[in-house]
C-alpha cells in the first residue's frame, strides 16, 4: 500500500482473489511489521539487563558489608548517590532525548554502566564505591530503564499504550529470574567482583549494539502510531475522541508552562512517594530477610521472584489501564506496596514462608504495575513536542524518591536497630502516592478505552 503525502511505500505483498460470481479480482494488502513492536522488543531486552544490573546492588550489599565493615547507611548510600546524580542529570537527558532521540541517551547509559561495573572490581574505599556502583552504574541504568523508556515509548502507541509499555517493562522480571539467582551463585563461588565482570560483558555486547536500532517515534520510519495507515486518519480520530478537556490539550505544553500547573506537582509528589517505597524495599529486602532467619539463597530467590510475578501483573494491569484509567491501576500498585510493607513488619514476628510468598506476590504482581502507567500518566496530560523535557524534570522527583528511599531506610535502621520505622514510613508514602495521582487526574484530560461512533451517526466517537 502506498503512503500518502510523499511518504515511503509500505512493504506490502499483494494477493489476488476473486469475488463471488467471477467478477474482477480483489487485491489484498499485507502490511509490513509495525516497527513499534521491534522497539518494544529492544526495550524489553534493555530493561532486562539494565534494571537487573542495578538491582544486583542488593546482592552485593551483604558481601560489601562483610568485606569492608562499613556502616549500613553509608554503604547503601552508594545506591542512593547514583539516583541523586541521575536526578541532577535528568533535565539535561530529557532535552537530549527531545533533540537527539533515545539512541544517544541509551547508548550513553550502557557505556556508563559498563565502565562502572568494571571499575567496581577495583573498589577499596567508600569514595570508589560511590563513583563506580553509585554514580556510573546507578546513573547509567536510569538512562536506559523506566524513566528513559517512558519518554519515547508512548509515542509509538495510542490505543494500546498501557499494554505496549507493560510488555516492554516485563523484561525486568525475565532478567531478574534468569540472572539474579545465577549472580548470587557467582557471588558465593567466585565473589561479587566476578559478578560485576559478567554484568559488564553482557551490557557491552548486547545493549550498545541494540541501541543503534532505537527510534524516537513511528514517523521516523515512515509509520504512524499503532501501525495505522495515515490515509485513514485513524490515530487522529482516536486522539480527538479521547479528549475531555480540549482547551488543555490544544495548548503546546512547554516545560515552563507545565511547572506552573498543580497537575505537574501532584505528579511529582505521587512519583516521589512511590519510588521511596519501591527502592527502599528493593535495596534492603535481602539483608532484612537474612537478619530475621531466612537463608541468603531464599532471600536472593525472593528478590528475583518479585520481578517474575511482576511480569503478568505489569501486562494484565497495564492492559487494563487502557480500559479503566491510569489512576485506578496506579492506586492498585500503591496498595501492593502498602500490603508488602505490612507483610514485612509481620515477618519480623512470624517469619513464615507463606507470609514471605504473599509479600513477594503483592510487591511484584501489584506494585510493579506502576511502571506500566507511569509514562502514560504524563503523556496524557503533557503530550506534545516538549514531552521528554517535561518528563525529564518530573524524573528528578522519580530519581529523588529512588535515592531517598534506600538512604532513609538505612538511617532509620542504624538509629533504631531495626527497620520498623522505615517500613511504616514507606507504607504511609504508598497511600500518599495513590492520592496524589488521583489529584493529577489524567482522566480529566483524555479518556482511555476503545472509542466507537456515537448513536447519532458515524464519525461522532464516544467512549465505552
Amino acid at each position: 500500500m502506498e503512503r500518502r503525502g510523499g511518504a515511503a511505500v509500505e512493504g506490502a505483498t499483494q494477493h489476488e482473489g476473486s469475488v463471488p460470481g467471477g467478477s474482477e479480482p480483489v487485491h489484498h494488502s499485507v502490511p509490513r511489521l509495525y516497527y513499534g513492536w521491534i522497539i518494544i522488543a529492544i526495550a524489553f531486552c534493555t530493561m532486562a539487563l539494565s534494571v537487573t544490573a542495578r538491582t544486583a546492588f542488593s546482592l552485593f550489599l551483604p558481601p560489601l558489608l562483610e568485606e569492608f565493615a562499613w556502616d549500613r547507611a553509608d554503604t547503601a548510600g552508594a545506591f542512593s548517590f547514583g539516583f541523586l546524580c541521575s536526578a541532577l542529570m535528568s533535565p539535561l537527558a530529557g532535552r537530549v532525548m527531545d533533540r537527539r532521540g533515545p539512541r544517544v541517551v541509551i547508548a550513553g547509559g550502557a557505556l556508563m554502566m559498563t565502565a562502572g561495573l568494571l571499575l567496581a572490581t577495583r573498589v577499596s574505599s567508600l569514595v570508589e564505591l560511590y563513583l563506580s556502583l553509585g554514580l556510573l552504574v546507578g546513573a547509567g541504568a536510569n538512562l536506559m530503564s523506566y524513566s528513559a523508556q517512558s519518554q519515547y515509548l508512548p509515542n509509538w502507541f495510542v490505543r494500546q499504550r498501557g499494554l505496549a509499555i507493560s510488555l516492554a517493562f516485563s523484561g525486568v522480571g525475565v532478567g531478574a529470574i534468569t540472572l539474579l539467582p545465577w549472580l548470587q551463585t557467582v557471588i558465593v563461588e567466585s565473589g561479587w567482583r566476578e559478578a560485576c565482570l559478567w554484568l559488564a560483558a553482557m551490557l557491552g555486547f548486547t545493549i550498545i549494539p541494540l541501541s543503534a536500532f532505537v527510534r524516537r517515534r513511528p514517523q521516523d520510519v515512515g509509520q504512524w502510531p499503532d501501525g495505522d495507515a495515515p490515509g485513514e486518519h485513524a490515530g487522529a480520530v482516536r486522539r480527538s475522541a479521547a479528549v475531555v478537556d480540549p482547551q488543555w490539550v490544544a495548548r503546546t505544553w512547554t516545560l515552563a508552562a507545565a511547572v506552573r500547573t498543580a497537575r505537574f506537582w501532584w505528579i511529582c509528589l505521587g512519583f516521589f512517594s512511590a519510588l521511596v517505597a519501591w527502592y527502599a524495599v528493593q535495596v534492603h529486602q535481602t539483608r532484612y530477610l537474612t537478619e530475621i532467619g531466612f537463608t541468603p539463597s531464599e532471600a536472593a530467590w525472593a528478590l528475583g521472584l518479585v520481578s517474575v510475578v511482576g511480569i503478568p501483573g505489569q501486562i494484565l494491569l497495564g492492559a487494563w489501564s487502557d480500559r479503566v484509567g491510569r489512576e485506578i491501576v496506579w492506586a492498585i500498585g500503591c496498595a501492593g506496596f502498602a500490603i508488602c510493607y505490612g507483610c514485612l513488619l509481620a515477618l519480623e514476628h512470624a517469619p513464615w514462608h507463606s507470609l514471605l510468598v504473599v509479600m513477594v506476590v503483592v510487591q511484584g504482581f501489584l506494585g510493579y504495575s506502576l511502571t506500566s502507567v507511569m509514562g502514560a500518566i504524563v503523556a496524557e496530560i503533557f503530550e506534545g513536542p516538549h514531552f521528554a523535557a517535561i518528563f525529564g524534570l518530573i524524573n528528578v522527583a522519580i530519581l529523588g524518591g529512588g535515592a531517598f528511599g534506600p538512604w532513609v531506610a538505612g538511617v532509620l535502621h542504624d538509629a533504631s536497630g531495626n527497620y520498623r520505622a522505615a517500613f511504616w514510613l514507606c507504607l504511609l508514602l504508598s497511600l500518599v502516592s495513590a492520592f496524589a495521582i488521583y489529584k493529577a487526574a489524567p482522566r480529566q484530560i483524555r479518556r482511555v478505552g476503545r472509542f466507537r461512533p456515537a448513536t447519532g451517526g458515524p464519525g461522532s466517537p464516544s467512549s465505552i
